[in-house]
Formats: structure tokens, C-alpha cells, sequence
């Protein structure tokens, strides 16, 4: 299959290709249906006259192409309409009917706040011209109304809130809220290119619209991508805020399952400048060795780092209702637990080493310690632990095994 994919230097066209290109080259093994010989992109500074050659052998197209920031009002309906009539008719003139997608705006309804938008007439006149082409020529034409956009090398500044918040924060730079009540429709960049794949493969999603809101019907005209989030601004602030402070608090927020605050996270840190992208953690180091707090989470407890110098015993202590799991990744260690309520005193013991990676649980009611049982080698423990240490119940009690 030989796709074409104009605009692909824009937002959308650039997760596409990077996506086609991993199909291509048999890296993404989901799709493995999926043959993929030529991807041709083609944008602004793209030779035009490569129209041609690209319209010729094309299998399917991803119309990708439009301006949504021009110099005067006229460029909308130019670049948007304009553009298009001129793909339609360059596939026409080679005789082509392969499948052509088009992607179009919320805008395109001309309702609401969109009533009057020029952005939004020019995108209406290009899904009318690709419904009249499918019809004319008897072409699959797949018309997609996109709300907001957002996700990694979404341009910041220019007509994305969430691109721009984004970089706000990861750069520390000024940002405004004009209305925390305002609530947005998004759309996260890895579920619209998981459709255009759907697409690709005959398992789009139709509808219809009444306004903006999307009416699933099997036969409708327009195609919808079926996962969105509605948040308001002040949310989506919230959110960043708490994203920010993580290298001071190490607190992780929720991000459950396809959530909007998962994929908001990926796309914070996709704007992190080089002096972000590491940060110093604090560790506690005495002649033992060091204790180093990686993680905190809301609901699931922590994870830290321990070091044990060669012959060091730490631990010996024990927990009413906190629970860990001890994790050797290097060195040689014993681990030991007694249960206090055992009257024999009996002690369960566990050789570790990172040639041999387990996970052992540190019980409630037992006391336990960990020993390094090499003379020259540090030992290295990931040390998860069920609860965010509290200092005002730190639930640990010095007691020898």
C-alpha cells in the first residue's frame, strides 16, 4: 500500500507518518495486516509538481493539508477549500478513486461561537467539495470533524491552550486564564491517529452532527473519533500544577487508563528543556550506606532506592499495617523476618541476589532486617512500600529479629 499524506509537517501529519513509518518498518506489531511500501509526504515547501506523481501511485490519502493562522481572512478559504479542489482534481485527472480522508473542524457546524467563524465556512466548503467528489466518482471519503487538538510537538502559542499551558509550565514562563470555567472537548493525538489507522484499515467510526454534539450512526456522512475529554481550563491547570511541583514533591498524580490526566502528562513532558528533563533527588547517607525516597503516589504508596555497604545490617524493625516488597538488584543480601506473635521466635529467612531478581514481602506483624553478606560488594535494594512515609504515624518499631 502507498500512502500520501499532505500536511505532513503540520501537528497531525507528523504523529501520522511517525506512526506509518513504524507499520512500514514492521516496528509496531499491532497492525500486522497492514503492508505499507511508500509513504509520501507532501506540505508547503514540497515541489508541487510531485502532486502529480503522488496522486498517480496513491492507494489512500490523508488530507491533512489547511491554514488555520493566515495573514487575511481570504487565506482560510485558499488554503483550506482551495487546496483541496485541487487534490480532488489532480486524483481525477490520473483517474484515481482510492480512499481519500479529509480533516475538518468542530468549526465546520457554523453553531454556537462558531457561528461566524471564516475558519470554520472554509472548512464547510471543503467537506461539501470531498462529499460532492465521493459521491461523483463513487470514492470512499471519510470527513472528520476534530475538536481541540493536543499531544507531543503540538506547536504551543499558536491555536492550542493545552500545547501552550503545557510549555508554560515546563518552561516557567507567564501564562493567562481568562475563564477557569470554560470547558473544552479534546482530543489526544495518539487516539486520533489510532482511527486514521482504523481508517486505514476499513474500521472507521460514522456519524452524524446535530451542532457539535456527534450522533454514532453506521451510515452517516462524517467520521468522529469515539474518545474525548471534556475539561475546563482551570482542570487542565490544576493538573499542570501538580505535574510541575513532581521533582520537589516526587508525588506522581493519578493517571488511571486512558485517562485525560495520563495523556496530558505525556504531553507536559514532551515540552521539557534539557535542565528538566534530570533532577536531583535527596539522598540520606550515613556510614551504612543510603536510603533514597524515587516515587510517591497518591493512593499506592512509594518506591526508594536502598545501599548497603559490604557487611552492613539494616532494618530491624516492624509494621502493625504497612507493608513492603524488597527488591535486590545487585549485590548479595539475607533477608530475615520473625513474626512477634510466634512464641518459638521462628525465623524465615531469604538469600538474595541481583543474579537472581525477586520480590519478598516484608510482613505486617514481622520484625526484619536485610544484610549485605558481601565483604566487598554494595548491596542495591528497590524498596516499595504500600504507604507514603508520615512522620506524625510513621508505624515502625525498632525490634531485632
Amino acid at each position: 500500500m502507498k500512502i500520501l499524506v499532505t500536511g505532513a509537517k503540520g501537528f497531525v501529519g507528523k504523529n501520522l507518518c511517525a506512526a506509518l513509518e513504524c507499520i512500514k518498518d514492521g516496528k509496531d506489531r499491532r497492525y500486522p495486516e497492514l503492508s505499507i511500501e511508500e509513504i509520501y509526504e507532501y506540505d508547503l515547501d514540497t515541489d508541487p509538481a510531485l502532486l502529480d506523481e503522488f496522486a498517480t501511485k496513491a492507494d489512500f490519502v490523508f488530507n491533512l493539508a489547511g491554514v488555520n493562522r493566515p495573514q487575511n481572512q481570504e487565506e482560510f478559504m485558499q488554503g483550506n477549500f482551495g487546496f483541496a479542489s485541487t487534490l480532488l482534481d489532480t486524483l481525477k485527472k490520473h483517474g484515481n478513486r482510492c480512499p481519500v480522508m479529509l480533516s475538518s473542524s468542530q468549526q465546520a457546524s457554523l453553531t454556537g461561537r462558531f457561528g461566524n467563524s471564516e475558519y470554520g465556512r472554509s472548512k464547510k466548503a471543503g467537506e461539501d467539495l470531498f462529499l460532492r467528489y465521493g459521491k461523483a466518482t463513487d470514492t470512499r471519503v471519510f470527513v472528520y470533524r476534530f475538536p481541540n487538538l493536543f499531544g507531543k510537538w503540538c506547536r504551543p502559542n499558536y491555536n492550542s491552550a493545552v500545547a501552550t499551558f503545557c510549555n508554560a509550565f515546563a518552561n516557567d514562563l507567564p501564562y493567562t486564564v481568562n475563564d477557569p470555567f470554560v470547558e473544552l472537548e479534546l482530543l489526544y493525538i495518539d487516539d486520533l491517529v489510532d482511527e486514521m489507522i482504523a481508517c486505514l484499515k476499513g474500521g472507521e467510526h460514522h456519524c452524524e452532527f446535530e451542532g457539535l454534539e456527534v450522533v454514532p450512526k453506521t451510515d452517516g456522512k462524517y467520521c468522529y473519533v469515539p474518545t474525548t475529554h471534556k475539561i475546563t481550563l482551570g482542570g487542565i491547570v490544576d493538573l499542570l500544577k501538580s505535574f510541575a511541583a513532581q521533582p520537589k514533591t516526587l508525588m506522581i498524580p493519578e493517571i488511571p487508563a486512558n485517562s485525560f490526566a495520563k495523556k496530558l502528562y505525556s504531553t507536559y513532558l514532551s515540552y521539557l528543556p534539557k535542565e528538566k528533563v534530570a533532577f536531583p533527588l535527596k539522598m540520606n547517607v550515613d556510614d551504612r550506606g543510603s536510603f533514597t525516597e524515587l516515587v510517591h503516589t497518591l493512593n499506592c504508596g512509594q518506591v526508594s532506592i536502598n545501599i548497603s555497604k559490604p557487611g552492613i545490617t539494616k532494618g530491624q524493625h516492624w509494621h502493625h499495617t504497612k507493608w513492603e516488597f524488597f527488591i535486590v538488584v545487585s549485590g548479595h543480601g539475607l533477608i530475615q523476618e520473625r513474626n512477634l506473635n510466634d512464641p518459638e521466635g521462628k525465623v524465615i529467612e531469604f538469600e538474595v541476589s541481583g543474579d537472581n531478581i525477586q520480590c519478598i514481602h516484608m510482613l505486617p506483624g514481622y520484625t526484619h532486617n536485610i544484610i549485605n553478606l558481601s565483604e566487598t560488594e554494595n548491596l542495591v535494594t528497590v524498596m516499595y512500600c504500600n504507604e507514603v512515609f508520615d512522620p506524625s504515624r510513621p508505624d515502625t518499631f525498632y525490634e531485632k529479629v
